[in-house]
């Protein structure tokens, strides 16, 4: 069963991106080596609720749970996480089911 793996990222105008932007660049691998594949990234959103305004959407599916959880435990990942972590609000959520 696929599974997708959805994320709102909230990017603090005054903050800035810090190291984000190298962290979407080396992500990128990663999912696809685990057999993930992005369906939508990109940052045209329109919001419908004013409690819902990300800077950014990502929906990727992945064949199966297992495949996705492998690949957000990987050391390859873990190794890139903090630039994510350390400069932006990501919410995530994983969601089975088929298309």
């Amino acid at each position: 069963m696929s599974c997708y793996f959805i994320v709102d990222v909230y990017i603090d105008e005054n903050k800035g991106r810090g190291t984000y932007e190298d962290y979407i660049e080396k992500v990128k691998p990663i999912v696809e080596s685990f057999g993930g594949e992005y369906l939508v990234r990109t940052e045209n959103i329109r919001a419908l609720s004013p409690l819902r305004n990300p800077g950014r959407v990502i929906i990727i599916r992945f064949p199966s749970r297992e495949k996705l959880d492998a690949c957000f435990a990987s050391e390859e990942y873990r190794h890139i996480m903090h630039e994510r972590v350390d400069n932006v609000d990501a919410r995530a959520l994983i969601v089975e089911g088929e298309t």
